[in-house]
């Protein structure tokens, strides 16, 4: 007695498209027909389900047939697991458009717009009082800045430009200079004492981010807080480098 086998009533196959690189693997009914299913690939692939051309390739990738008929069943071509469909678009889109994310419009709201919305980080910061919505902590942080600065303002204004110097910064051995800009910068906030140091121990020509404060040779130059620089009487030290 001969055996007649039963073809399931679903199929997995991969679903490929000239519009992309990439392939899906997906599981259709038998009973589709071939406009049904084109209906169902427009959703993945982006193509008009009237703009499709469906190609079927066996589990090797070898060419079976179009699938051309519209009212004909999926199951009625020899579709089984493993299968390719390959999807052509002729509707002029171009490859890879709809996987470039650069092209797409972004939606922005306005500043005023997101504070009127209740359920964002910003509305729970302002009901928890916290980061820059704190007003008691951003207020004490603002005296404190005020009273840094006026300090070193104080300072600052103790210490003349020609004037010699000694600067002892954390960690670092003393070092002897003579006093070039004081005054606020571009370059980060507060008061600096702009110094050309007696020896190459500096970062700078006297110049920050294209900004020049003073001049002096490149690794001469440096800029320290007031509180650091210590004005009197510091003639050069004889380091002995012009003895041989």
């Amino acid at each position: 007695m001969e055996v007649t086998g039963v073809s399931a009533p679903t199929v997995t196959v991969f679903i490929s498209s000239s519009l992309n690189s990439f392939r899906s693997e997906k599981r259709y009914s038998r009973s589709l027909t071939i406009a049904e299913f084109k209906c169902k690939l427009q959703l993945m692939v982006g193509s008009p389900a009237s703009c499709m051309e469906l190609e079927l390739y066996g589990a090797d990738d070898k060419f079976y047939s179009k699938l051309d008929q519209d009212d004909a069943l999926l199951g009625s071509y020899p579709v089984d697991d493993g299968c390719r469909i390959h999807v052509i678009d002729h509707s002029g889109i171009r490859l890879g458009e709809y996987e470039d994310v650069s092209t797409v419009e972004k939606y922005e709201m306005s500043s005023e717009a997101y504070d009127r919305r209740q359920n964002t980080v910003r509305s729970f910061m302002k009901r928890s009082k916290v980061g820059p919505y704190n007003e008691e902590l951003r207020a004490q942080q603002e005296a404190e800045a005020a009273q840094r600065l006026s300090e070193e303002k104080t300072q600052a204004s103790a210490i003349s430009v020609g004037s010699r110097c000694e600067v002892q910064a954390p960690g670092q051995s003393p070092r002897r200079g003579t006093v070039m800009y004081v005054g606020l910068t571009d370059f980060k906030p507060g008061y600096w004492v702009g110094v050309r140091y007696d020896e190459p121990l500096g970062k700078n020509d006297g110049s920050v981010n294209g900004k020049r404060y003073f001049e002096c040779q490149a690794k001469y130059g440096a800029f320290v807080k007031p509180a650091l620089v210590t004005v009197g009487e510091f003639p050069e030290e004889d380091y002995g480098l012009d003895e041989m």
